[in-house]
């Protein structure tokens, strides 16, 4: 049995609905994050040295980190689901969108929410205006143009085809939904970029997403 080492309000959600998505059966182990922190708890050390979800666990191997577990789930229950065929055009878009969603795409992302915690955390009075200066100018100056230049780009990938990979859902569009959606809750995505709504609409609309977000929970990345 495929156990998933499911934290709140983080990346093991798009996990949840890859497995819906396949139908296949699994169990849920779950772990809440810190309340202060926002860190995940240190039981999850135990499953895996770094303590980080997603990670699973099936048939006696531990698997971390998105990409490699949608791979390892694809690889072995797939049967050519969800990821087009090999040596196509789709393919190598497949393979492209599932590393950038976590190797360009939420980098900067990340940083946003580190610069925007700053600006709100307790300090002394006389620090805070410093504080503030310099997380505005570390969002203005390098945080927003990367999300800006990323969000052109994927706006810009989806006015070329319906899906990520194509005109086929595969689970490029699973590992990019996180991006996405962080960019909706963190970073300002509207509807100035009509078809990443519509894709964020489209996922939204999907039973197994619907059926994943059940069984994990509720999930908000505007934290």
């Amino acid at each position: 049995m495929i156990t998933v080492h499911h934290l709140n309000n983080s990346r093991s959600q798009r996990i949840l609905w890859l497995l819906e998505e396949l139908g296949l059966p699994y169990e849920i182990k779950r772990y809440t994050r810190d309340p202060e922190t926002k860190f995940a708890p240190p039981e999850l050390r135990a499953v895996h040295p770094l303590g980080k979800s997603p990670v699973i666990t099936d048939d006696g191997n531990t698997v971390a980190e998105s990409g490699a577990i949608i791979e390892y789930l694809l690889d072995r229950y797939g049967d050519g689901r969800l990821i087009p065929a090999a040596r196509t055009p789709e393919r190598l878009a497949f393979t492209y969108w599932l590393h950038f969603a976590e190797g360009s795409a939420m980098p900067p992302l990340l940083m946003k929410l580190v610069f925007d915690k700053i600006e709100t955390a307790p300090m002394p009075f006389f620090v805070k205006p410093i504080a503030r200066a310099i997380s505005n100018n570390v969002n203005g100056l390098l945080i927003m143009p990367n999300v800006e230049r990323n969000l052109s780009f994927m706006e810009s990938t989806l006015a070329q085809s319906e899906w990520f990979a194509g005109s086929e859902f595969t689970a490029a569009d699973i590992q990019m939904s996180f991006p996405v959606e962080a960019s909706r809750g963190r970073a300002g995505l509207n509807e100035s970029r009509p078809r990443l709504m519509r894709f964020l609409k489209r996922i939204h609309g999907r039973s197994a997403y619907q059926r994943a977000l059940e069984k994990g929970g509720p999930f908000n990345l505007n934290f």
